[in-house]
């Protein structure tokens, strides 16, 4: 393998690391509120209209292919930052396409916590932002740590299908290398690699979620 091939494998894997993180901090900040707001109209404060609402706009998000949502965002991707084409642009349909699927991994943790405690704090006049802040987030700390584990792990697989629209990273290597000038070793090393970064988020998530628990 040249120096130059390596030089390119490891700017790609930078690259997926950067989009990834991006991306799942841009979804955490967008998909949290959301499933909060989610849960709160359910069980807190009951608003049907918006509940209603917000559950249609998650499911009608969820069921577009990330694929199609890529393009279909394009021109939006465009108007934000000038250019649809890139590392930076691609990091747009990332961060909107895992927020829907973090705001419901939000609310299902939040549903995890008992009723009964729901229901005392409530009769010693918590208000919804302390239920918010010093009962569910703190009992659901654990649950949230997976959720977001599992959003970093789709995103390696989403920034993987950002190189088909000229995003960078290892999924564009793939392309260039493996698909279109039909190169094995690249395309088995840019897998294996994916795989590496997988397995270390994995771990890494399974680390802070026992530290918290204990």
């Amino acid at each position: 393998m040249s120096n130059l091939l390596t030089i390119e494998i490891l700017q790609a894997s930078g690259q997926t690391i950067y989009m990834v993180f991006l991306s799942t901090l841009g979804a955490i900040l967008l998909g949290w509120p959301i499933g909060t707001l989610l849960y709160v109209c359910e069980q807190i404060k009951p608003n049907k209209k918006i509940a209603k609402l917000l559950n249609f706009i998650i499911n009608t998000s969820r069921s577009i292919p990330f694929i199609i949502l890529m393009v279909a965002l394009l021109p939006i991707t465009r108007w934000l930052l000038g250019s649809a084409i890139g590392l930076h642009a691609a990091i747009v349909p990332l961060t909107l396409g895992a927020t829907p699927l973090f705001a419901r991994l939000t609310a299902q943790a939040y549903e995890q916590v008992p009723a009964g405690i729901l229901e005392l704090a409530k009769s010693i006049g918590a208000t919804p932002r302390q239920i918010i802040t010093k009962l569910l987030f703190r009992e659901t700390l654990p649950l949230l740590i997976d959720a977001i584990t599992m959003i970093a792990i789709t995103l390696v697989g989403y920034s993987s299908m950002a190189g088909t629209i000229g995003g960078g990273g290892l999924g564009d290597l793939a392309i260039r290398y493996g698909y279109q000038r039909f190169d094995t070793m690249v395309m088995c090393l840019t897998i294996l690699i994916l795989i590496l970064m997988v397995q270390i988020i994995q771990f890494t998530g399974q680390l802070i979620r026992q530290s918290l628990q204990h």
